[in-house]
Parts: C-alpha cells; sequence; structure tokens
C-alpha cells in the first residue's frame, strides 16, 4: 500500500526537523505506542499496540532512520512483529520545505502486512494504514502547532508541550 500527502505546519523548519526526531513526539504521534528507547542514530525500539479490524495484536520492532538530509529530508522505517497476529513494515519519506507560513511537510508511505493481518483483505488493511498515516502527521502538526480553538483546556496543555520545550 502506498499513500501521499502534504501539511503546512506553522513552525519553523528547524522545529518541524527537531520533532520528528524527538522520540517524546514520535511515541505522542503514533497511537497505540507503549514504549519507545533509543536513538536516531542507532535506531528506537519499539512496542506498540494495535487493532486491525477484528485482530489485536502487540508489535514489537524497530524504527531507523536513514536517507538523512539535515533540515531537508528523511526516511523513517519501522518494522515489527505481532506474533501469531503477523507482522508489519512501512517507510515513509519526509521532505520539508519553507512556506510563507512555516514548513510544508510532504509525505511518501509505503506499508506492508503478513500473517493473519494481511488475510483480513486489503480494503480493511488499507483503510488501517491509512488512518496510522493521517493520524500521525496530523499528530505532529498538534505537537507542533499546540492547541486549536475548538480544543479543551486539557487538550491544549498537552498539546503545546513541545514549544515550551525547544524555547
Amino acid at each position: 500500500m502506498q499513500m501521499n500527502g502534504e501539511r503546512e505546519i506553522h513552525a519553523a523548519r528547524s522545529i518541524v526537523w527537531a520533532a520528528l526526531q524527538n522520540p517524546e513526539v514520535l511515541k505522542a504521534c503514533v497511537h497505540g505506542t507503549q514504549e519507545l528507547t533509543g536513538s536516531v542514530e542507532d535506531g528506537f525500539d519499539a512496542t506498540v499496540q494495535q487493532k486491525v479490524g477484528p485482530v489485536k495484536a502487540t508489535f514489537r520492532g524497530i524504527v531507523t532512520f536513514s536517507d538523512i538530509v539535515e533540515q531537508e529530508s528523511i526516511t523513517l522505517t519501522g518494522e515489527g512483529k505481532g506474533g501469531a497476529a503477523g507482522h508489519a513494515k512501512g517507510a515513509a519519506k519526509v521532505h520539508l520545505s519553507d512556506t510563507e507560513d512555516g514548513t510544508l511537510l510532504t509525505y511518501d508511505v509505503e506499508a506492508k502486512v503478513g500473517g493473519k493481518i494481511a488475510q483480513l483483505g486489503s480494503r480493511i488493511v488499507d483503510g488501517f494504514a491509512k488512518k496510522m498515516a493521517d493520524r500521525f502527521f496530523t499528530n505532529l502538526e498538534e505537537i507542533i502547532e499546540g492547541p486549536k480553538e475548538h480544543d479543551s483546556e486539557e487538550d491544549a496543555e498537552r498539546k503545546g508541550w513541545l514549544n515550551r520545550l525547544i524555547s
């Protein structure tokens, strides 16, 4: 399955770049992440719990970074095994460019699954993969930009932490 898209993030490219490599940000962006440890240089060990259709599994795997062009582009690759549920592998090629209001983030994502999950059918699996990619980049945008007008006070506090951290 392949997907692509773009987001305009109202922040400097350096902030978006830093967020893409911050383990706390990555953990917050991937729904279901229980643990993420390591470094950009060595990769991150990850534990992520997901439910795809009727199949619920805990995936253990690694996230690595490659094709790094400082503040311009990066490839995030993740792969994990979910026991009897199967396995998943995906890569997101991310490119950053300046806009008048901040940073344009464009991405190309490729995802593959095998095992019991793959038997669910491409419609369910493709829909899940698209939802995960959309959720990742939406969460990234919200973490960087901070709260939207319609967010509750609790959401506003949670989402503004990256800017406080970098400031």
